[in-house]
């Protein structure tokens, strides 16, 4: 069985913009919903691209900090990062290990706090 495109559907299911990167910082994939908020920024075109290139220096240093954490420990996987009042939803920066618990890039991760308003169950519809 080959996980990556079952990983691949879940991320692309995510109602949340996803955006990954390697330890570089490199952009490595952006799901539906990243491409169409980072739109105005190049959407696409910023895979392949510095994630440092779109924060300011104060943001940039967190960012290294938070990576270097990841690293020190293969328990060191989640960090708080911010909460967005506007949109109602925690953001969190999660690394990603490979089978060896290596430390191989990172994401962000965006939980939102609305409650659900669709009923239960409810074939009629699609949430995303």
């Amino acid at each position: 069985m080959e996980l990556s495109k079952y990983m691949k559907s879940i991320i692309d299911m995510d109602r949340a913009s996803v955006v990954i990167c390697g330890l570089d910082h490199k952009i490595i994939y952006m799901n539906p919903v990243a491409l169409k908020r980072y739109e105005k920024r190049g959407g696409k075109e910023l895979i392949g691209e510095s994630l440092m290139d779109c924060h300011n220096e104060k943001s940039k240093e967190i960012i290294e900090e938070v990576v270097s954490w990841f690293g020190k420990s293969e328990k060191n996987n989640m960090i708080y990062t911010y909460y967005n009042e506007k949109e109602n939803k925690d953001v969190y920066m999660v690394a990603l290990r490979d089978e060896e618990e290596t430390l191989i890039g990172y994401y962000e991760k965006h939980e939102y706090r609305h409650k659900e308003t669709a009923p239960l169950y409810d074939f009629s519809q699609s949430l995303i």
